[in-house]
């Protein structure tokens, strides 16, 4: 039905507008059977809210957007969950835009996708250069996740990668391992990600005393499950093979396993894995995988809350970096052989 208004469907439902409005937002708890009368009477009546008279009222809308390189990435899906949970705390609704790591997609979201609507974004970009992202022409707030490292005027949202990818080496080398292989290393340095994981990496091998072996750090092209397998297949035609490997993600880990297992070989009897990004597969896996886990629900409610600020507060206002926490998972995956210390 076109034109219905609140005042339709509150008189359809027996309640105030206040209360059609609280239950279209979803902000204010409404009792049940309350709720479920109003939610008939909008489906009756075929209700829209509308978006457009929302933001001439408030000169917002309410939606902001997240984009992502790859919404297919176990990862960025749980992390795209965590947003919408976050953003729903604030009344708040979240557009969701794969770019592919396209940088002209990237540019394009970081100007708010040419859409009026959009309040502000949050983007983890890939391969979208500093020099670009400054020059944007439509500012709409803007906060930044992930590893890049860029100085432009936004705020920043991030975990530790080179602490965390030291401690995930470190936790293989105090299982006694010692011919420790890295799996992620990346010739391109626009991916950050590789080479702050890769900075850690080398970082526990040199506090441990123990050389860096080339052989031992095979380039990938991405962080897929059959990036790991290839290159976990390269490391065990080594000569020297190793006894143990940090995959820069989970997805490199699930290869990596798959390979030591086609071969013959036992994780992690013969070979100790760990991963990153702690992505729901791996506490259901066989072995169950050791990972690095970011705090996933504490960087999207940083990254929400620190878009919503800039949204309502001085734009020009100085830009932070915040940080997210992240713990080191231990499971099956890098247990000690039995009979060692």
């Amino acid at each position: 039905m076109g034109g219905t208004r609140l005042k339709d469907v509150a008189e359809r439902a027996g309640v105030s507008i206040k209360t059609v409005s609280n239950v279209v937002r979803g902000s204010v708890r409404v009792a049940e059977p309350t709720r479920q009368r109003v939610l008939s009477a909008i489906q009756e009546l075929d209700y829209r809210p509308n978006v457009s008279a929302r933001h001439l009222r408030t000169g917002r809308s309410g939606v902001i957007a997240l984009a992502v390189p790859e919404l297919v990435q176990p990862y960025f899906a749980e992390l795209a969950k965590a947003v919408i949970d976050a953003a729903r705390e604030h009344d708040v609704s979240v557009l969701i835009e794969d770019t592919g790591g396209d940088p002209s997609a990237e540019l394009r979201v970081a100007c708010g996708l040419s859409d009026p609507l959009i309040d502000g974004v949050l983007l983890s970009p890939q391969r979208l250069d500093q020099s670009t992202l400054a020059r944007r022409e439509r500012r709409v707030p803007l906060v930044l996740l992930g590893e890049r490292d860029y100085e432009v005027p936004a705020d920043h949202v991030l975990i530790d990668n080179v602490l965390a990818a030291q401690e995930a080496t470190a936790h293989l080398i105090a299982g006694g391992r010692r011919r420790v292989a890295a799996v992620g290393f990346q010739a391109d340095p626009l991916f950050t990600t590789s080479q702050q994981r890769a900075r850690g990496y080398l970082r526990a091998l040199e506090s441990a005393g123990l050389p860096h072996d080339p052989a031992l750090t095979p380039l990938v092209p991405a962080f897929t499950r059959t990036d790991g397998m290839t290159a976990m297949r390269e490391l065990l035609a080594l000569p020297e093979p190793p006894d143990a490997v940090f995959c820069f993600s989970d997805l490199l880990a699930s290869g990596a396993v798959r390979a030591v297992y086609d071969a013959g070989r036992t994780v992690p009897h013969d070979v100790a894995v760990i991963g990153f990004d702690d992505i729901e597969e791996t506490r259901f896996s066989v072995p169950s995988l050791s990972t690095v886990a970011p705090d996933k629900h504490q960087v999207a409610k940083l990254a929400v809350e620190a878009l919503l600020a800039r949204i309502a507060g001085d734009p020009e206002a100085p830009h932070t970096t915040l940080y997210a926490e992240h713990r080191l998972v231990g499971r099956e995956s890098t247990a000690r052989p039995a009979g060692t210390a």
